[in-house]
């Protein structure tokens, strides 16, 4: 967790773009470099939740009748952490979209020929005085999406999270 403390302190976006300056702009690249920053904030939420299981009484009770520890992972934890990383995912792609659409943007993302709403969003920003159209439907499709997942996340919070079910 070291590793993920000292990765923390580096802004996301600016560790992005630096990942995607040392390698070339591409598709592939920005899905490396995404990888590479994302799994920090997941990587916190398992270890918490994991944590937070680890106390529970049927945990604590399989330990008790002597269930091997690969056996409670795959019994207890990885079921009970499950919901949440679900969620954390869920929560994450929204910030993917909008990092992804930005590098493009700039330059440092997608190149002009292949399709992304960060470069049909730079294309139109050149017609902006002619067509305004053309920078409306990159940024509604982007808004649209960012809005779909963060609400798909959030109704996935509350229908696996036992704590807000109602009785």
């Amino acid at each position: 967790m070291r590793i993920v403390d000292i990765i923390d302190t580096i802004p996301l976006t600016l560790y992005v773009i630096l990942l995607l300056v040392l390698i070339n702009s591409g598709l592939l690249s920005i899905v490396i470099a995404l990888s590479s920053v994302y799994w920090v904030s997941m990587a916190r939420v398992v270890r918490g939740q994991v944590h937070s299981i680890k106390q529970q009484e049927f945990v604590v009770a399989a330990r008790t009748i002597g269930s091997s520890t690969g056996y409670i992972l795959r019994r207890h934890l990885l079921p009970n952490a499950l919901g949440s990383i679900l969620v954390t995912a869920t929560m994450l792609i929204p910030q993917a979209i909008f990092i992804e659409a930005f590098l493009s943007f700039i330059g440092l993302g997608v190149a002009s020929p292949q399709a992304s709403l960060g470069t049909m969003s730079n294309d139109a920003v050149q017609a902006l005085r002619t067509a305004p159209y053309q920078l409306a439907f990159p940024s509604i499709v982007i808004c649209i999406a960012m809005f779909a997942f963060t609400f798909i996340g959030d109704g996935l919070r509350e229908a696996l999270d036992p704590k807000l079910r109602r009785r």
